[in-house]
């Protein structure tokens, strides 16, 4: 058993991130998981249009991921300058865009940092324009698309478990697990994994098991947000937060902070949703 828990314990140490190096250059299996987050909820919103109540065309979902697709991106990254590192992209602009350094010599570096978050802002601010020129109601394609993202999020995580990154924080439990990244060389939580699972499957379980709860018509992206935000919320407390950042009042990391706001606007929204329907 004590041969098996050491075995768990250091698997991180022997996964090698990229899959493919070219010189300096690198494919990691995080964008691997990416790709792959973003093809399961396209299958899982074609499966529902093809067998539930939901009048869109193939081509309008596959437009519609083009423009989702880049502004996850950009909102992510432009997040994560924004929430968790604005100083130093302050003083570095170009490295917000720019995937090489230049500060000796020339060399390939890949972009790395990106804000959920930021990412859910930028989504939502295409969604807004796509939906306007299209003449297509937001609740309704929310309604399509919240109970099948969840399912994006377990690959996504699995990817930053792959790459090493935004591991747990240091713990004295058995399955806890050594991260080549930790320069401590300390056993930590594996919390990419927790969220692969809370995040990404309980989540989806929640949502989809409920999906055609005729009562929960136009709230799905407000349960999306409560369901998300709680979730992530928690998990906040086993994740090593980012050290540039740090803790905020009572201990709450910057991705509780910005849980506790989604919580709200899920709150909110719902409320209102009530209030249109005349609902006491």
């Amino acid at each position: 058993m004590a041969r098996l828990i050491d075995f768990w314990q250091h698997i991180p140490e022997h996964i090698n991130p990229a899959f493919l190096e070219i010189g300096s250059f690198q494919l990691r299996y995080y964008g691997l998981m990416y790709l792959v987050a973003f093809s399961v909820v396209y299958l899982l919103v074609i499966h529902r249009i093809q067998n539930e109540k939901f009048e869109y065309s193939k081509e309008t979902i596959q437009d519609y991921f083009v423009w989702a697709i880049g502004a996850l991106l950009i909102g992510g990254r432009l997040g994560y300058v924004l929430f968790y590192n604005l100083e130093y992209y302050a003083a570095h602009p170009l490295s917000i865009v720019l995937p090489f350094d230049i500060s000796d010599g020339f060399r390939f570096v890949g972009i790395s940092g990106l804000s959920y978050h930021g990412g859910l802002v930028g989504i939502l601010l295409v969604s807004i324009f796509f939906f306007r020129r299209r003449n297509i109601s937001f609740w309704r394609f929310a309604d399509l698309f919240c109970p099948a993202i969840p399912m994006g999020y377990t690959f996504g995580r699995i990817g930053n478990f792959l790459n090493g990154e935004l591991y747990g924080r240091v713990t004295d439990v058995w399955w806890g697990m050594y991260f080549p990244l930790d320069l401590l060389h300390t056993l930590r939580h594996p919390s990419q994994l927790y969220e692969a699972f809370f995040e990404g499957i309980f989540l989806f379980v929640i949502l989809w098991s409920v999906r055609k709860k005729e009562y929960l018509t136009g709230n799905f992206f407000s349960l999306y947000l409560i369901g998300y935000g709680t979730v992530r919320f928690f998990i906040e407390f086993f994740r090593q937060p980012d050290p540039q950042v740090g803790l905020f009042a009572w201990e709450l990391s910057m991705g509780q902070m910005l849980c506790v706001g989604m919580i709200v606007l899920g709150i909110i929204v719902m409320g209102i949703k009530k209030r249109q329907r005349g609902d006491t």
